[in-house]
């Protein structure tokens, strides 16, 4: 059986309930006005702390979650200054990262609530445009807050041999099966400080979208929008739907993402376009995407199993089938979702719907061509288009939710960017391609899914923790949007109901994406040592015990809690 996590809470609210369960989100970044749709209603809050890149859904107040787990008050933003020169690492077998990270460490980890004012890449990147002129004054914003607060630059550097001594006796318990490849590694310099297996390909599970995260902001960048089209058909009154691929794409206000582009708008747009023309037929053009709608690798229950789907160039709201079901059953904790079988024919007989067209006048086809010098309204014009919310938060999304069917679509805008088909194969080909790219050991890593549902996939645990300290480079800063949507160690995300009897001591001092298939595991983050030294590390194994899930994970986090606790000197 196939199983993955995913936890992500469509409605926001203002804080986690004693006893329930947050999302991980983007609480905690300095919200940029009219970068950030409205949020509806007041269910339990998306509250993962944030990372460098903003992309928040403008909720009211940043949350301090680390301080909050280790009942420490919430605190305004540190000063920041530059920490001395991390020592030199020694050689390593490959690409050494940058030691400039200590410096960005403070800038991109230990002080995440910095805020961050326009001009700059911040409203580049949420796709930030000017505000309109409003009568109604707007409220300040809330100073943002520190989230690493434990983290310290200076602390001592862990030993080889006291980071073996902490985890040797925990990697091979009987729990995590006979398969068990960790990578551990400091995050100021690179320096790998244990390793088991640790440049062995291991089935990753969902631990895969930290990858397919990289890739796609190194390729498209964290501002990119993804469009949906409404082009002319061939005959007068024709309509075309043309899929860019965006799989938060709503059919109106009520959609499952908030802030996603809606049909609605569109329909709009395109009756405004035509005039006095009536709409009388609507043509669904997904042929952006190309291949199987499922991977060959994924286990036979997934298609329709509640977290995986078809994936198509066109759907709404990530091809559930029940939008009003799915977030009351979000909001109840069983965050699988019935999905439609066909996508983009649904998107289409909803598209038509809002035009007024009968449901059988949908067809599906492709786009014609508009010719040179075309004009408005003549075959392959554009009549309308909506876009998707910026990569950045789409990123967040597929992250903090481990949305799988998000993961898909984000895939193949590497796919796309790289000039490759849209497809299984061309998104994992252009994703090895910009690994190697960013200068990590591609070799390391073979592909077929963005999102970790196949069984086909292979990563190495130390190109994960290469992959998590570069993002932290500061060279690319574009990658660090990768930490906003990270779970937090008990309390957010895939994590919310992790860490629990002795591993509960990490609470809040680790951050991490959780991967989980039957008979494999996986988690991969960030951890602050009792010193408060930051380590990246990776754990992955793909041999438990068919009935073994509950205990595996306890496993891991123990592993990871070892960390969080010792000074490893």
């Amino acid at each position: 059986m196939g199983r993955e996590d995913s936890h992500y809470r469509p409605d926001g609210g203002a804080g986690r309930p004693p006893g329930g369960s947050a999302s991980g989100g983007f609480t905690g970044r300095v919200p940029v006005p009219d970068a950030h749709p409205a949020r509806r209603g007041s269910g339990t809050a998306d509250v993962t702390p944030a990372g460098t890149a903003p992309g928040g859904d403008g909720r009211p107040a940043p949350v301090d979650l680390w301080a909050a787990a280790a009942a420490r008050p919430a605190a305004g933003p540190p000063p920041v200054s530059a920490p001395p020169s991390p020592p030199t690492a020694p050689g390593r077998r490959r690409r050494l990262l940058p030691v400039a990270l200590a410096t960005v460490l403070v800038l991109v980890l230990a002080a995440v609530g910095l805020a961050v004012v326009r001009p700059g890449p911040v409203g580049q990147w949420l796709g930030d445009e000017p505000a309109a002129p409003s009568a109604a004054a707007r409220p300040p914003e809330p100073a943002p807050v520190p989230v690493l607060a434990a983290a310290d630059a200076n602390a001592p550097l862990p030993t080889t041999a006291g980071v073996r001594a902490a985890l040797a006796p925990l990697v091979g318990v009987s729990a995590l099966g006979d398969r068990v490849n960790v990578s551990v590694a400091d995050v100021a310099t690179g320096r790998p400080l244990y390793g088991r297996g640790e440049d062995d390909g291991t089935v990753p599970a969902s631990v895969t979208k930290l990858v397919t995260a990289v890739t796609v902001l190194a390729a498209r960048g964290p501002g990119y929008r993804i469009p949906t089209r409404a082009v002319a058909g061939a005959a007068p009154g024709e309509v075309v739907l043309v899929g860019g691929g965006d799989p938060t794409l709503a059919v109106d206000r009520k959609g499952f993402y908030p802030g996603a582009a809606r049909l609605d708008d569109l329909a709009a747009q395109v009756k405004k376009a035509l005039g006095g023309t009536a709409p009388t037929k609507v043509v669904v053009d997904s042929t952006l995407y190309s291949g199987p709608v499922h991977e060959p690798g994924w286990d036979s229950d997934i298609p329709d199993g509640g977290y995986g789907g078809a994936v198509t160039a066109l759907m709404t709201d990530g091809a559930r089938s029940d939008v009003p079901q799915a977030k009351k059953d979000h909001d109840n904790g069983n965050h699988g979702a019935d999905r439609v079988a066909k996508p983009d024919v649904a998107a289409g007989r909803s598209f038509a719907r809002l035009l007024g067209v009968p449901a059988d006048r949908v067809t599906t086809g492709r786009a014609p061509a508009a010719g040179a010098g075309a004009a408005a309204g003549a075959p392959g014009t554009q009549l309308g288009v909506v876009s998707s919310l910026p990569m950045v938060r789409l990123v967040d999304i597929m992250i903090s939710d481990s949305d799988n069917l998000v993961a898909e679509a984000l895939a193949r805008q590497v796919a796309l960017a790289r000039g490759e088909a849209a497809s299984f194969a061309g998104g994992a080909k252009a994703m090895d391609a910009v690994v190697a790219e960013l200068g990590l050991p591609a070799d390391e890593m073979s592909l077929a899914d963005g999102s970790g549902l196949s069984r086909s996939n292979r990563i190495s645990p130390s190109l994960l923790t290469d992959l998590i300290t570069l993002a932290g480079d500061g060279t690319r800063p574009e990658l660090a949007a990768i930490f906003g949507g990270l779970p937090v160690a008990a309390w957010s995300g895939t994590l919310t109901d992790r860490f629990a009897g002795p591993a509960g001591v990490a609470a809040g001092q680790v951050r991490a994406k959780t991967g989980t298939l039957t008979r494999v595991h996986a988690i991969a983050g960030l951890v602050s040592t009792a010193d408060g030294r930051l380590l990246s590390f990776a754990v992955l194994t793909d041999d438990v015990p068919p009935d073994g899930l509950t205990a595996a994970r306890a496993a891991l986090d123990r592993v990871t809690a070892a960390l969080a606790t010792c000074g490893c000197r």
